[in-house]
């Protein structure tokens, strides 16, 4: 006989974390914990256990309180579960919605940490041939599939990009675009420097999100937010939140431009005065050129220096360890001295960390599924592929719906209502500007 019941949180973490195929940080205890602090949700440690107690399936559901004593559950990127066995699906769901409707549930949100299909570096196409199955599986259960969204419409992007860390280093650098690789070549000669960060850097990581955020006209989250995930997913065992700061020092950086405009004057120097031959002018010309520019960056840097100080972080990213994978979660960057490309050296700089500590999975955490060029996000994307990750499309979303008429008001009228009032007020609003005039 299977049952449902709350786990205690460290025997439910060993469960996740050391699940063959779908452990995933969003259903880590420490996501629930920060959910619980952070978000005002309330986060159970579900699992399904056979007759020896041990586990078969489990989830993370965070309910959300909503008025009139109603709620809803989301599992996200879950269940915790191989998905190709039907009847122990269907029997922990049917244990999850009679345990939902008990808390007077509208429904159930899950989207499931599972790959539609795959594309290389090279542009090859490899499809999950289990896909077909799981999907109608998880149909059979009366869950209902929300769409093939192409955007970030979606609680959890729908694609990323992903690499596999148990290729050698040398082959996932080999991976990367031929620009990433010279702009990783750039920002090391420039002497720039990636250091691992501690909680005290937090608020200078916060700073470089709230530039990010800005030039990108949106704020997520407070600094305390931040601080409390990294306390709390370092606090556990089972979960780790590194934090990569991407820094230069404007001295170093003149002093090795300063090191590559003598070598560049000892290569003019030996050149012939006179009678030079064609291939020697070319090089002279070629060689003037670099002495001009090198010249301009060092007089840049250093009124760079003035402004700014010498030590300035340009680039500071999140990175979230759980099970053997790791993700990107936040990353942050300066508005000022981008031709350094101090953020491709971040990047390479955890790449190289996560494979170093064993870890198997690389994820960027998010991309988009409309590659057309109008795209206002087509430059995230092309950023993230040029590392040379397989871009991978995930399954989606999926609601169970255990209170249709409750559903339908708050999937269509609510946000129908509050698309009016917004409308309104931006009316009202203008009408107001327009009074002043």
């Amino acid at each position: 006989m299977l049952r449902l019941q709350n786990l205690e949180k460290e025997k439910f973490d060993e469960y996740v974390k050391n699940h063959k195929t779908k452990s995933h940080f969003l259903q880590s205890v420490s996501w629930g914990e920060l959910a619980k602090v952070k978000k005002n949700l309330t986060p159970y440690y579900l699992g399904l256990v056979d007759e020896d107690n041990s586990i078969v399936a489990a989830t993370l559901l965070l309910q959300k309180h909503l008025p009139l004593n109603m709620c809803y559950f989301y599992a996200p990127r879950g269940f915790v579960i191989d998905f190709k066995k039907k009847e122990i699906l269907k029997v922990f769901t049917n244990k999850i919605v009679e345990f939902a409707k008990k808390k007077k549930a509208i429904f159930i949100k899950i989207d499931p940490d599972i790959i539609r299909n795959s594309i290389n570096y090279l542009g090859e196409e490899n499809k999950n041939k289990d896909y077909d199955l799981i999907f109608n599986n998880i149909k059979s259960c009366g869950f209902k599939h929300k769409g093939y969204t192409k955007n970030f419409e979606t609680s959890q992007p729908r694609y990323s990009f992903r690499i596999d860390l148990n290729q050698d280093i040398e082959e996932i650098e080999n991976h990367f675009s031929k620009t990433t690789k010279q702009r990783i070549a750039k920002s090391l000669k420039l002497d720039t420097e990636v250091t691992i960060g501690t909680k005290k850097d937090i608020p200078e990581f916060y700073h470089l999100m709230t530039l990010t955020e800005s030039r990108k006209d949106f704020i997520s989250y407070d600094e305390d937010y931040y601080q409390t995930l990294y306390e709390i997913f370092n606090g556990n065992e089972n979960s780790a939140a590194t934090l990569f700061l991407g820094k230069i020092n404007i001295t170093k950086t003149i002093n090795s431009l300063e090191k590559n405009l003598k070598n560049i004057n000892s290569q003019i120097s030996i050149l012939p005065i006179d009678n030079l031959s064609k291939s020697a002018k070319a090089k002279l010309k070629e060689l003037t050129k670099q002495k001009e520019n090198t010249k301009n960056e060092i007089e840049k840097y250093k009124k760079y220096k003035k402004e700014y100080g010498n030590d300035i972080t340009l680039s500071a990213h999140m990175i979230i360890e759980y099970g053997d994978k790791a993700w990107v979660l936040y990353a942050g960057n300066h508005n000022i001295l981008s031709e350094t490309y101090v953020n491709y050296n971040t990047y390479f700089e955890h790449i190289k960390y996560c494979k170093n500590k064993g870890l198997k999975i690389y994820d960027q955490f998010g991309t988009i599924g409309d590659l057309s060029k109008d795209n206002p996000l087509i430059g995230l994307h092309d950023f993230k592929k040029k590392f040379g990750g397989d871009y991978v499309e995930f399954i989606g979303e999926w609601d169970y719906v255990t209170n249709p008429i409750m559903y339908f008001i708050f999937t269509k009228l609510v946000p129908l209502y509050r698309k009016i009032v917004k409308k309104i007020s931006k009316k009202k609003l203008q009408n107001k500007m327009k009074n002043k005039r």
